[in-house]
């Protein structure tokens, strides 16, 4: 059985249809990476299998749980919330702009939501979070702020404080867009290293290299369709789709 799934699902804003009848499941473990144009739906399939935002229609699945069905209508129906809450606890998502809490330090950014919305043992999480800490190479720095720390050392916060949660599978929304190369790297080496252990993510990048090395398939959009979809040597280094072939010719052009 999928770990995640999302199925036949389409997502209109106003007039502009964003997502078209998409379907994509993730088994236990895969690393799953989503690339494409800006604006082919990526980040809105990302932020409908988070529930940030409604879909019009489609189904939506954790561990088997129905987050999302349709009704006899075709519509999007949720479940009622407390069942959405439990659902939520399935997953984590990692923003490109590190959403912390600017006036928390870097520790309690960790444990405010395991404590207070997971109910768990503060002294548990705490020891916890500083393996995380330690785990990211942030040691000596969980009482500093966010406004004291580099763009890089933020995003390694915000993995952190996302695995706090113990989620199943977590989910990216194109983590490096805004570092700089070289901290780039250091997101790109914690998110490698998460792979190595098997953690279920789903990754929406424009680092090809890094998809093609770390994903086990890759999914390659475009005007809110899936063009393609396949391991990484045949989609990236090998893709049968006209579409695909002349996005990717671009990324060799730009690099």
């Amino acid at each position: 059985m999928s770990l995640f799934e999302i199925k036949n699902v389409s997502k209109s804003f106003g007039d502009l249809k964003v997502l078209n009848d998409i379907t994509v499941s993730v088994d236990k473990g895969e690393v799953v990476a989503i690339i494409g144009p800006s604006g082919s739906g990526k980040s809105t399939l990302l932020r409908c299998a988070t529930m940030l935002e409604t879909m019009d229609s489609g189904e939506l699945t954790y561990h088997g749980e129905k987050a999302a069905s349709n009704d006899a209508d075709g519509k999007s129906v949720y479940a009622p919330a407390s069942a959405l809450r439990k659902i939520k606890s399935h997953y984590g998502l990692v923003f490109q702009q590190f959403n912390l809490f600017p006036h928390y330090d870097v520790l309690k950014n960790l444990c405010d939501a395991p404590i207070h919305v997971q109910k768990r043992n503060k002294t548990e999480v705490t020891k916890e979070a500083m393996s995380l800490i330690k785990k990211m190479g942030l040691e000596g720095k969980e009482h500093y702020y966010p406004q004291q720390l580099s763009g890089g050392q933020q995003q390694r916060v915000a993995i952190a404080r996302a695995l706090c949660m113990n989620p199943d599978i977590l989910f990216f929304d194109e983590p490096t867009s805004a570092l700089d190369p070289e901290l780039t790297g250091e997101i790109l080496k914690v998110i490698r290293q998460l792979a190595q252990e098997h953690m279920t993510m789903v990754i929406v990048t424009h680092e090809m290299a890094f998809a093609r090395d770390v994903a086990d398939r890759v999914i390659f959009m475009d005007g809110g369709y899936i063009v393609e979809e396949g391991r990484p040597e045949d989609v990236i280094s090998n893709p049968t789709e006209e579409r695909t072939k002349r996005f990717l010719a671009r990324f060799a052009e730009n690099g």
